[in-house]
């Protein structure tokens, strides 16, 4: 009979979220994951196959428990007319609270997307599929703040948007007053886009 796992694979997956989103794949040494989730090297690798295995864990966790939840009132039936305001409103308010990760780190995808471990198909493919995923929630953000607009002009100010709030996590690690300046103009492009 095979020994049975004595840890909650969950919170370990959590604490090595927190190490990669913080330092990237790349600079996630193994000790810094084993001093994050309390397992040795030999339970991470039982368990999550390689380092790799782990990180993809850890990028599932991200979207499932981070992204999604915040896009949530976006993908709702029916979308709320200012759940596209509310969305912009947390994100400022994530990037104004130092302590919070997005602040500090910005978004695990979008750094992953500018770090070496992008080479790697499945990564470049989950970015994308992340990058999609934002981009329709928004899109749906948009056509709910501005029902009677044309469908083309809400789907330019919805790439319009994407790309800000994109521009607003790979810039808040270096300077996060433009990444401030990037939620402000989404949120200014809302209301003044014909």
């Amino acid at each position: 009979m095979g020994r049975t796992q004595g840890f909650d694979t969950d919170a370990a997956v959590r604490c090595a979220r927190e190490v990669f989103w913080e330092s990237g794949y790349e600079d996630a040494a193994i000790p810094a994951l084993e001093s994050a989730t309390g397992l040795n090297r030999s339970s991470i690798y039982n368990a999550f196959g390689s380092k790799r295995g782990l990180f993809d864990a850890a990028v599932d966790s991200y979207l499932d428990e981070v992204v999604r939840p915040l896009l949530r009132p976006l993908t709702a039936t029916p979308v709320a007319p200012d759940a596209i305001v509310e969305y912009l409103a947390r994100l400022r308010h994530a990037f104004l609270d130092e302590s919070s990760p997005a602040s500090a780190n910005g978004c695990l995808l979008i750094n992953s997307a500018n770090a070496p471990i992008a080479r790697d198909s499945a990564v470049r493919e989950v970015v994308a599929a992340y990058r999609q995923e934002l981009r329709s929630a928004i899109g749906r953000g948009v056509v709910a703040h501005r029902p009677t607009h044309a469908p083309e002009a809400n789907a330019r100010l919805a790439d319009a948007c994407t790309a800000m709030i994109v521009a607003a996590f790979a810039l808040t690690r270096v300077d996060n007053e433009a990444a401030l300046q990037c939620i402000d103009t989404a949120a200014h492009l809302l209301d003044n886009h014909a």
